[in-house]
């Protein structure tokens, strides 16, 4: 009789943890793994089942604590758990740009993992989703009054990712500021008319790696600028997208600390 084997992504569910960790456990020894001819990781499914219940082991992350995010974000974990991940976070590196920071490498890796083959789609867009909640989350414990300055948040037209600009409004409330968040899909011509109107004291937009025509962000970015010139507001440029190296009007940000920077001297 065949020996029942499990790929990785059923093991994973059968503990309730990552994927990431199943195999991290293959690699060291603790988990018994065989490889298909394609060279896919298979389990025996006693030797999974052996585990549940079991104290399981915390092994040390590749890469600093990526691969524990990863791990977190792809697992079977509650929303309140990401968020209180978040917060620990937040308490050791002191701020919370600081921590947008960090997790920067752990969206990049899901990334790759998703282009090697060993994250599936719906793998990263709920973990993507599940960031953005507890990010969400944390954002509504910090009180800012109805009277603090606004920065409209959005990203590049054609951009569906907000997860960056999720982190940068936590940086941001952090920091006294409203987010008004416009988010994904806003053509820049309402976005133009809103700064016109005095609506806003900061604009912010992000682009992600998915962003490379170059020259259609050079034109949004022109357009924007303009508007931003006359209200005599910052225009801030972040994410991994092809902006303009040096733009003619507006920061061009790779870090939530250089947006606190930014801030500092708005």
């Amino acid at each position: 009789m065949t020996e029942d084997l499990l790929t990785t992504r059923e093991a994973a569910d059968l503990l309730g943890v990552g994927t990431t960790s199943i195999k991290r456990w293959a690699d060291s020894g603790f988990l018994q793994c065989v490889k298909t001819l394609g060279g896919h990781r298979r389990f025996p499914r006693n030797a999974v089942e052996a585990l549940i219940g079991q104290t399981l082991p915390t092994l040390p992350p590749r890469g600093g604590r990526v691969m524990d995010w990863i791990s977190t974000l792809t697992g079977k974990v509650q929303g309140h758990q990401v968020a209180d991940a978040l917060e620990a976070e937040r308490e050791e590196r002191g701020s919370w740009a600081a921590v947008a920071d960090a997790l920067g490498p752990v969206l990049e890796e899901i990334g790759r993992g998703w282009a090697r083959g060993e994250i599936s789609v719906i793998e990263e867009h709920i973990a993507s989703e599940r960031l953005i909640r507890a990010v969400t989350r944390c954002g509504e414990n910090i009180r800012v009054p109805a009277s603090a300055p606004a920065c409209l948040l959005m990203t590049a037209e054609r951009d569906e990712h907000t997860v960056g600009l999720s982190l940068a409004e936590l940086a941001l409330r952090e920091q006294g500021w409203r987010a008004l968040w416009s988010g994904a899909g806003t053509p820049v011509y309402f976005a133009c008319e809103l700064i016109a109107a005095g609506g806003v004291e900061m604009v912010g937009v992000s682009a992600s790696q998915h962003s490379r025509d170059s020259a259609l962000l050079a034109d949004q970015i022109r357009r924007l600028g303009e508007s931003c010139r006359k209200r005599k507001i910052p225009l801030v440029l972040g994410g991994c997208g092809l902006w303009p190296e040096k733009p003619e009007y507006g920061h061009r940000v790779r870090s939530c600390t250089e947006l606190q920077r930014v801030l500092a001297g708005s």
